[in-house]
């Protein structure tokens, strides 16, 4: 790979669009807390669990960039710098929320949790029991957290002797190992149930929340991300046909959709994630092109909902419960109209969390660091 820098770009409306997408389509899909949609709106919180692995792209090409954009100039990578800067980005609003669950358990949107140790470890995505399953959404932060600690290191040592082929074979082994890896648990898991194995949620624990088994959505990310450091010139021309790869990334999403559409069965597990990873990817690519069709203009409030999405993500569930249990009789006459009501409520708690500790938390992250800004081309993931 040649050693080319990418140059800055600033913020990008195409990406808030799409995290604004994935955090409603995300709530959409929890909405089974309080019974769900009904019937009738059912699809639209059928596929919801695809808003997480939106956010794991959006983080690969974010992230990405953050790690490859110093090393693509032969400057030494920061670790120390790095690892703060996610820790006061993801931990002080995670740490709060965390003693909610904890000290006060009517709170939690399930009477059970997994011990306070793996969430503090960020471990409670393996080794999971699901009948536990107060705060069990962040299982998808504890997969960030491990792309966070692993990524860096994995950047590095390529860099020092760096090669296309080197990339190439790491991802196709992520990809097929993948495949392999999923196939055989689910195999496994399902022979093990007909002979009269003990009854347990094994999809979820086994192949759904596990950091080996969703490391999809994060390649493509960091594969966009290396795209756009190492080949600016080619990342330009492509972007140039950016609304032609929307049209693509749409239809390789209706065949994610259509091979995902049992969910639990092989078909979804094995190839269902690579090629979904596949369609959001060029989603994200198209986002990240100013003229695009999802890129060009900055819809109003979606840049806030983006700006406090991660708050949101941690709150809802419980949130939900809570309306639930004070409000749910009152308004269960509303119809549709309940969703603006359980929304809205979730929209103001997250918005406390976000402006009295995540936000403070990245002044104090500032102070810490000192004036640097992380080289970021867009609003920080979350």
């Amino acid at each position: 790979m040649t050693r080319m820098p990418s140059p800055p770009q600033g913020h990008l409306p195409g990406l808030d669009l799409l995290r604004a997408i994935a955090i409603v389509w995300v709530m959409f899909f929890h909405s089974w807390v309080v019974g769900g949609l009904g019937p009738d709106r059912r699809w639209l919180s059928y596929y919801g669990w695809m808003g997480v692995d939106l956010f794991f792209v959006l983080s690969g090409f974010l992230i990405g960039q953050q790690v490859l954009a110093p090393l693509s100039r032969g400057e030494p990578l920061r670790f120390g710098d790095f690892y703060l800067r996610r820790a006061f980005r993801i931990l002080p609003a995670y740490w709060v929320v965390l003693a909610l669950y904890v000290l006060v358990p009517a709170w939690r949107e399930a009477p059970l949790m997994e011990p306070l140790w793996k969430f503090v470890l960020m471990v409670m995505n393996l080794d999971n029991d699901y009948s536990r399953s107060a705060f069990s959404h962040a299982w998808s932060l504890c997969v960030e957290e491990h792309f966070y600690l692993v990524f860096p290191v994995l950047a590095w040592a390529l860099m020092r002797r760096p090669a296309v082929w080197k990339v190439s074979v790491l991802a196709a082994c992520v990809v097929v190992g993948g495949i392999a890896l999923r196939s055989g648990i689910w195999l496994h898991d399902t022979a093990a149930e007909a002979a009269g194995a003990p009854q347990r949620n094994w999809f979820v624990e086994d192949l759904y929340y596990p950091t080996w088994n969703r490391l999809d959505g994060l390649l493509c990310g960091v594969l966009l991300a290396t795209l756009k450091v190492f080949r600016p010139a080619l990342w330009a021309r492509a972007q140039a046909k950016s609304n032609g790869v929307l049209m693509l990334g749409l239809a390789v999403m209706a065949l994610a959709f259509w091979l995902t559409r049992a969910r639990v069965d092989l078909m979804s597990n094995a190839l269902g994630w690579p090629v979904l990873s596949a369609g959001l990817a060029l989603l994200v690519f198209a986002g990240a092109a100013r003229g695009s069709l999802i890129g060009r203009w900055q819809v109003p409030g979606v840049g806030w909902l983006a700006g406090i999405s991660y708050s949101l993500y941690l709150v809802h569930k419980a949130v939900f419960k809570q309306v639930q249990l004070h409000l749910g009789d009152a308004i269960a006459d509303l119809g549709m109209a309940q969703v603006l009501v359980y929304g809205g409520a979730a929209l103001l708690v997250a918005a406390v969390l976000h402006y009295a500790v995540e936000r403070p938390g990245l002044r104090l992250r500032g102070r810490v660091l000192g004036t640097r800004k992380p080289p970021v081309v867009a609003r920080e993931t979350a």
